[in-house]
């Protein structure tokens, strides 16, 4: 705590019936708004009005007990108690205008430059016009995904509890199967319970896959049993939890943008505030995980070589050219020393390279193997991520699609190249699919870059409300977590 603070809330003559001396949670804010002085600049607080906002932030997915709402109703915004005021708004503002949690506690990659807000002129201006109520609501996100979240959250707090129907763990449930679990699933499904797993069931469980982005199979593994068994308590905590990732992010993500949501493995193109065109992409696997960060696109390669990153030429390729020689051929591998010159691959003696090492560098030619596909998207970035096609194609049939080493495969970019590529002159459609033909890489840079930013959202808005998505990589613990604790203002 400043010694400032300190000093004001000592020096009050109600220091009798005060609670006494506060932990500040926004020492800087008050610092900032005193300016210095032991008078407390500005009218006088409106007790009814600030308790108003203070509750206002339960609409957002945080506790108003966090924020003195509990001091505050009992002594007021008086006296010393002012200060208790001005740090319980100043902290609760930051919390709405920012995040409570600082992105890169939970997303070390983070690389969104956030919003921006003057806290002490819109506290002012709120206590001018008599809006200190709504002051709050007002520093909120305005994006419309923010707002569906926050419009699902308001429908799940004032409905009237109930009870959740859990289906206990146990054996896939499928076609054929008689037991009580199906006589469970099939109540939690809200149609006819026989107790037997019949065609109705079968098509039942295929909707239920279907609305929750899963593989469409028809039987009740375990990823559909955490879907079926997803309580209110926990969806109103994955809409807290997306809330916050929302407060962390600019209020303009760019007129024309990409927006990547790792966990729906969604690539958007969005123009104007409004989605041109969605691509389903395939993201890393739970043990290369496609990292969370903003950047811009700068420019397309067509037919790109594929520069093999070096941990995946230790850990995939070595072992791979050492059980098969033949592969670096049939494959389009090039290889070259450390000067940089072409070693004919057959001269190379595979099985004594010790594992985990590599001592060339590899390069896959542009063609129908090449793992990058016909294009790569670039976003230039210390992860070296990026949107790339894949000769893989069959695999964006499945719904959970976790299967790269933490680039995002994207279905038909193609399409997305001629979206991206659409203010650059002289890149029509036909211009890129003759590129292609010629089989060469060539680089495209666009005339304006195109923001970028990888998320990951786990409660996400479309036409039909809020729609909840897995938590693949199991990132949302840690930010309910944070969110749970009291914490200073950012």
């Amino acid at each position: 705590m400043s010694a400032l603070v300190a000093s004001l809330i000592l020096s009050s003559g109600a220091a009798a019936t005060a609670p006494g001396p506060i932990n500040p949670l926004a020492p800087k804010a008050m610092l900032a708004y005193t300016g210095g002085s032991d008078i407390v600049p500005g009218p006088t607080i409106p007790k009814a009005e600030l308790i108003a906002a203070l509750n206002s932030v339960a609409a957002h997915g945080l506790n108003p007990a966090d924020y003195h709402l509990a001091t505050l109703e009992t002594y007021g915004t008086e006296g010393e108690m002012e200060l208790y005021a001005i740090d319980a708004w100043m902290s609760a503002a930051s919390h709405i205008a920012f995040g409570k949690l600082s992105p890169s506690s939970v997303e070390p990659n983070w690389t969104a430059k956030g919003r921006q807000a003057d806290l002490i002129a819109h506290f002012n201006t709120a206590l001018r016009d008599g809006t200190l109520a709504s002051s709050l609501d007002t520093l909120a996100p305005q994006h419309a995904a923010y707002q569906s979240l926050r419009a699902g959250l308001a429908t799940r707090l004032s409905a009237s509890p109930k009870t959740d129907i859990l289906i206990p763990a146990g054996e896939t449930l499928k076609l054929g199967l008689t037991t009580a679990r199906v006589g469970t699933l099939q109540t939690r499904l809200g149609i006819e319970v026989t107790g037997s797993f019949d065609a109705a069931t079968e098509e039942a469980v295929k909707a239920f896959q279907t609305e929750n982005g899963l593989d469409v199979d028809g039987a009740v593994g375990p990823a559909t049993i955490r879907a079926l068994n997803r309580t209110g308590s926990q969806e109103m905590d994955q809409l807290k939890v997306n809330l916050e990732r929302w407060r962390w992010l600019p209020d303009e993500l760019g007129r024309r943008h990409v927006r990547v949501n790792i966990a729906d493995f969604s690539v958007q193109a969005w123009k104007d505030g409004q989605i041109d065109r969605v691509h389903a992409a395939i993201i890393g696997k739970t043990f290369r995980k496609t990292p969370v960060f903003s950047d811009e696109i700068s420019h397309v390669v067509l037919n790109p070589w594929w520069e093999t990153p070096v941990s995946l030429a230790r850990q995939d390729k070595l072992p791979l050219f050492k059980r098969d020689p033949a592969a670096v051929q049939r494959l389009g591998f090039q290889v070259l020393d450390r000067e940089g010159k072409v070693v004919d691959a057959s001269t190379i003696d595979w099985a004594a390279i010790p594992a985990g090492s590599m001592p060339y560098r590899i390069r896959q030619a542009p063609g129908a193997k090449n793992a990058l596909g016909q294009v790569k998207i670039m976003f230039p970035n210390i992860h070296n991520v990026y949107l790339h096609d894949t000769p893989d194609r069959g695999l964006f049939a499945q719904r959970q699609r976790a299967f790269s080493s933490g680039c995002i495969r994207t279905q038909d970019p193609i399409d997305l190249t001629e979206w991206l590529l659409s203010d650059t002159p002289g890149w029509d459609r036909t211009k890129i699919d003759a590129t292609l033909l010629t089989n060469r890489e060539t680089r495209v840079n666009l005339t304006s870059k195109v923001p970028v930013h990888v998320l990951y959202l786990t409660a996400v808005s479309d036409a039909a409300g809020v729609r909840f998505v897995d938590d693949v990589y199991d990132r949302d613990a840690a930010v309910l977590s944070g969110l749970t604790k009291r914490a200073s203002a950012r």
